[in-house]
């Protein structure tokens, strides 16, 4: 895999996100494309109402547009092109329903799973027709079992479906998500180099400028936030080059801020719903839990990318079997 490439593909993802978003801030702005921030989160949160959002259209189309460009068209560019404007559209149409049309709750849960799942199979359908391994294999081992597709499939569209809800989960403090995402796409890009898998290399390079360029503009104080559409289609890219790397499992390390994440969520629900309203934590997503505690917005994102940068180079450590 030539060096050069990826690092054009990062660096033309990072202008273009540079360039799109001075230019769609002021348009979402205009047609009151505004955050609503819940009243019963962090206090400090409330000056955030009205802050445009749906940024996530210039990291997806940016990065989408330069992977195009410099990917080579496999399966693989098939599957990781699916799984992250698929999934990027429906964090789209929530968005619009929820922003544009003035409907709170956007799309039903219902409506949300269903297009997930179409996706998930259109994911599945190109790895089946590919020959894709159904093998998983235990990171840091030589280790694998293969319990054919029957297993394999299902666990892909489970997966695909957890990892999307986490990335989501994590996206609710300036810069959290753009940070935590541009490290473990890095550590993807090594990984995918080392399984000789170029489309899903480029892929996360492209990811890697465009969520960095779009960091620029959604750092603390943030000017923009990112929307269902960017943390979606984020969580896409990721699981999508999970994937085709066949490092499914190691998603448990390398994405490890995400599923603490997912898990402080889960914990929450049910210890409210089995311990009559009892909370483990004061506000899931677990990042909320220590803005209440006390925290700066800053303390908790850098917080967040040093676990999330350990977790990264213990993941690469691991995958080559050291």
């Amino acid at each position: 895999m030539d060096f050069q490439i990826l690092l054009l593909a990062a660096a033309a993802s990072f202008v273009l996100s540079i360039i799109a978003m001075p230019i769609l801030i002021p348009l979402l702005r205009r047609i009151k494309f505004g955050q609503h921030v819940r009243s019963d989160g962090p206090q400090t949160h409330l000056k955030k109402a009205g802050t445009p959002t749906m940024g996530g259209i210039v990291i997806i189309l940016a990065a989408t547009l330069v992977f195009i460009k410099f990917s080579v068209i496999d399966t693989n560019f098939w599957v990781l092109l699916t799984s992250t404007v698929g999934f990027g559209l429906v964090g789209f149409l929530d968005d619009y329903i929820k922003i544009g049309l003035k409907r709170s709750l956007g799309l039903t849960a219902k409506q949300k799973l269903l297009m997930q799942l179409i996706f998930s199979a259109i994911i599945c359908y190109l790895l089946i027709e590919k020959g894709h391994s159904t093998a998983l294999g235990i990171p840091g081992t030589s280790f694998s079992f293969d319990w054919g597709g029957w297993f394999y499939y299902p666990f892909i569209v489970i997966m695909l479906l957890a990892i999307t809800n986490a990335v989501n989960f994590t996206d609710g403090v300036d810069g959290l998500l753009s940070g935590v995402s541009a490290i473990a796409f890095a550590a993807y890009a090594i990984i995918a180099i080392q399984a000789t898998a170029p489309a899903a290399a480029v892929c996360a390079a492209a990811m890697i400028g465009a969520v960095i360029g779009f960091l620029v503009f959604n750092a603390h104080p943030a000017k923009v936030f990112m929307g269902d559409m960017g943390s979606l289609g984020i969580g896409g890219a990721i699981g999508g080059i999970a994937i085709v790397t066949k490092s499914e499992l190691l998603f448990l390390i390398i994405g490890g801020v995400f599923v603490i994440e997912l898990l402080s969520v889960v914990i929450q629900v049910v210890s409210y719903k089995t311990r009559n309203g009892k909370r483990v934590f004061k506000m899931a997503p677990i990042h909320h839990h220590f803005e209440l505690s006390g925290w700066s917005e800053w303390r908790v994102v850098i917080t967040f990318w040093a676990v999330s940068l350990v977790l990264a180079v213990l993941g690469i450590y691991i995958s080559k079997g050291l």
